[in-house]
């Protein structure tokens, strides 16, 4: 892959910033993205500049395999890191495009009330899909069912009847970096909340909206 890709990021202030990132780096942060989207049962923060700078690297690639001697064994192995680079990229997209359609209203509210500076869940491809299915769903059912009831019935609210992600779903995760006094809600009401240290490199299973910040920071990694 080619050297260099830049990737802008966000920071607490809202400003943005290039980084450098190499190949290597820039594959570990799209594997990253996936399994933290695969497994979190919310729509994650849009990696769109990730995903951007890992399709150029493809094309560089293919650029490079084209140039290349055939019948040489680094083409066959080279093709096959592309075809799986590919299919983790096509994963992440898929996936995301999969909690679209099944939390859409909460979504297209959640970006409604976004903060100013506060970062987008939706790349712009994403916002605009979401917004088309929604008005679709809309139109499906006021033509299938709505309209043919009473005008009193006739409205339909998307946000109560589709159900919200379930955050206090439980996950597995690898913490990254060390956390202290994490606030562990209790399991039931004769337990009491209680505080935990999350060490580097331990693993645990655990509520997700417990430690969906630290997801967010990159503080933990969900497996």
């Amino acid at each position: 892959m080619a050297e260099g890709p830049e990737v802008r990021e966000l920071d607490s202030d809202g400003s943005s910033e290039e980084l450098v990132l190499t190949p290597a780096q820039l594959l570990r942060s799209l594997e990253q993205a996936w399994l933290n989207e695969k497994f979190a049962p919310e729509l994650l923060e849009s990696k769109s500049e990730i995903v951007e700078c890992v399709m150029e690297q493809l094309d560089h690639m293919e650029s490079n395999l084209k140039r290349a001697k055939h019948g040489d064994l680094k083409v066959s192995i080279h093709r096959m890191e592309i075809e799986r680079i590919r299919y983790v990229l096509s994963s992440y997209l898929r996936c995301r495009l999969v909690k679209i359609e099944k939390f859409f209203p909460h979504i297209l509210e959640k970006e409604k009330s976004r903060a100013e500076g506060e970062p987008s869940v939706l790349s712009p491809e994403e916002f605009a899909f979401a917004k088309e299915y929604m008005a679709n769903t809309e139109t499906y059912l006021k033509n299938v069912a709505l309209k043919h009831m009473p005008p009193n019935l006739q409205k339909v609210d998307l946000l109560r009847l589709v159900p919200k992600p379930n955050l206090d779903s439980f996950v597995f995760l690898r913490v990254q970096e060390r956390q202290e006094n994490i606030l562990v809600e209790p399991e039931t009401d004769e337990q009491r909340e209680y505080v935990i240290d999350l060490e580097e490199g331990s693993q645990h299973l655990i509520r997700y909206k417990t430690i969906a910040p630290l997801v967010a920071s990159g503080a933990v990694q969900l497996i």
